[in-house]
């Protein structure tokens, strides 16, 4: 069972609670803070790019503006450079379902996944809630090799979720290379790679560049998994504020997630 006890939502009360708590519509996120994320990516910062293989084919600031109008629904009026920034909840509900479609078919299937998080002071419980989730369907929830560095710390897993720790503390981190060490570690250790991957930043973006199967959340100011998202190479891409003040306003969203894959035992 979850660790939570949220009961589903429907559509409708979904969507108010994302505008209700911030996770979409008006986003805590400012206009000048995404614009400035879309111009680096565009100029080449791989910081940006969040492990995705990117070329040259968004050298264009407006170009990402105009995908992540389209996937994310932040304003798409070139000329709006600075205050307040959205996400179309609609959207938000329309990946979740997309989301739940790629849950159903792996539990169908029991298939190898993954889950890790970059945000763990926001989503380490709506990946857990996933993992479990999953894990009670019979899918093969992957266990990290014990001692797999990245980026001067370590992999650890809480509840079937990867995160990145350093120093006894976890840390929010855009990097790609923990994911890279997991999938090492894992050859490494005679394991397959996993089927599917359900994660966020560049634990998303790296594992979709492999080829796996990938599953990914991302905030307005991160364009590059909705870039991913628009090229094929991520299944999918969920727009939401990915670190609202409480991350028990994420509960709902989970269940809603959760029972629309047909996870929950309601």
């Amino acid at each position: 069972m979850p660790i939570f006890s949220a009961a589903a939502p429907t559509r409708t009360e979904l969507i108010d609670h994302l505008i209700r708590t911030r996770i979409a519509g008006d986003v805590a996120t400012p206009r000048e803070n995404n614009l400035s994320h879309y111009r680096r990516l565009a100029n080449n910062d791989r910081h940006y790019w969040l492990g995705l293989e990117l070329g040259d084919r968004w050298r264009d600031e407006q170009d990402v503006l105009a995908v992540m109008a389209e996937r994310c629904g932040v304003v798409d009026d070139p000329g709006h450079r600075s205050g307040q920034d959205t996400i179309d909840p609609e959207l938000t509900v329309g990946a979740l379902d997309r989301a739940a479609a790629e849950l159903r078919k792996a539990a169908e299937a029991q298939r190898r996944v993954l889950l890790a998080t970059g945000h763990p002071g926001a989503l380490l419980d709506m990946h857990g809630a996933i993992a479990q989730a999953l894990h009670d369907a019979g899918c093969d929830v992957l266990r990290v090799p014990l001692d797999t560095f990245a980026d001067d710390g370590v992999v650890v897993q809480f509840g079937g979720v990867a995160a990145y720790e350093r120093g006894a503390s976890l840390w929010h981190t855009h990097s790609p290379e923990p994911m890279a060490q997991v999938l090492n570690a894992l050859q490494r250790a005679g394991e397959a790679q996993p089927d599917l991957v359900v994660a966020d930043h560049g634990w998303a973006g790296h594992a979709a560049q492999q080829g796996i199967h990938t599953v990914g959340f991302a905030d307005c100011n991160d364009p590059a998994l909705f870039l991913g998202e628009a090229e094929g190479t991520l299944a999918v891409a969920v727009p939401l504020d990915d670190h609202v003040i409480h991350p028990r306003y994420y509960e709902p969203m989970t269940a809603y997630l959760l029972a629309a894959a047909q996870l929950t035992s309601d």
